[in-house]
């Protein structure tokens, strides 16, 4: 009787963390996550409870696993030391058990803003744990994802509400790329068994669309989502800075639109790079944009988030 190989997942209980554990299931393995609370049973799900920052959780999480994936990290913080703990200290700390448990295959999930290390804290902490990772001797793959979206999310939602209203307030004129969640898990459940065109590869993956979204474009599909006929309005760079400060003072920690994050979404270019696109007999994009915006916008109404 065989028995199911043992994935390490951190990251489980967020956004991409939770995609990504519904299709490790559905592929057959047996996961350990790592979690901070109390979470509800779930077949083949073992909970392990801990933190980055705590090493011998770390090392429960790792005992004899045959791969690991590295989700979690900090997207949202006040300052650049608290990035840095997340995202560069967090991603040593599951190194270190990796090797400690004698496991190669690494799967760590990064972010676009990586690129664009001068952009942000945020990007900054992304590319120095990508070195980590890089430079580690494993049997390493990361991934770059661009704007992720999807039932569930909580960054885009405030976008869907202010369509509901008619109008749309995004960044200065630009580009970027888009992914749904499923997909985005897809690829990582694909990534778990080690790849001779994956080992050492830093992919960027996308929906497919080449050229990714205007800004003004993206909107308007978030208006249909909804059923509006939406009005587009493309802030200037000093005005979206001030209304990042401005829901930092009233959200405060929950605050969406961060100083930070203002920085890098003022970038004019937020496209992937598709000659780093995984390849066809990889992975694939399966669901549109449009499509995946009325999915997500259909999730929120049945849960009350918008109307």
């Amino acid at each position: 009787m065989s028995v199911s190989p043992i994935i390490a997942i951190t990251g489980a209980t967020g956004f991409v963390g939770r995609a990504t554990l519904k299709r490790l299931i559905e592929a057959g393995y047996h996961i350990r996550a790592l979690t901070r609370s109390n979470q509800d049973k779930c077949d083949n799900v073992t909970w392990v409870k801990g933190a980055l920052d705590d090493q011998q959780s770390l090392h429960s999480l790792c005992e004899n696993a045959s791969a690991i994936i590295h989700i979690a990290g900090v997207v949202n913080a006040p300052n650049r030391k608290a990035f840095e703990t997340g995202n560069v200290e967090g991603t040593a700390a599951i190194l270190k058990a990796a090797r400690d448990n004698h496991i190669k295959r690494f799967v760590h999930i990064s972010s676009l803003s990586a690129r664009e290390p001068n952009l942000s804290h945020y990007g900054a902490s992304k590319a120095k744990a990508e070195k980590l990772v890089g430079t580690s001797l494993l049997d390493w793959t990361m991934v770059r994802p661009p704007a992720i979206y999807g039932p569930g999310d909580m960054e885009m939602l405030d976008l869907f509400k202010m369509a509901q209203k008619g109008y749309i307030l995004l960044p200065p004129k630009g580009r970027a790329s888009l992914i749904h969640v499923d997909d985005l898990a897809r690829l990582i459940t694909a990534l778990v068994p080690s790849h001779e065109d994956a080992t050492a590869q830093i992919f960027e993956c996308d929906d497919g669309v080449d050229g990714g979204w205007q800004h003004d474009v993206f909107g308007r599909a978030i208006g249909m989502a909804v059923d509006k006929n939406i009005t587009t309005i493309s802030a200037p760079s000093f005005l979206l800075k001030l209304a990042a400060f401005g829901d930092r003072i009233i959200r405060g920690k929950k605050a969406k639109l961060t100083p930070d994050r203002a920085n890098y979404l003022v970038h004019p270019d937020w496209v992937i790079d598709t000659t780093k696109r995984p390849s066809a007999n990889l992975w694939e994009p399966q669901i549109t944009t449009r499509q995946g915006l009325k999915d997500t916008a259909r999730w929120y109404r049945k849960y009350e988030w918008i109307d």
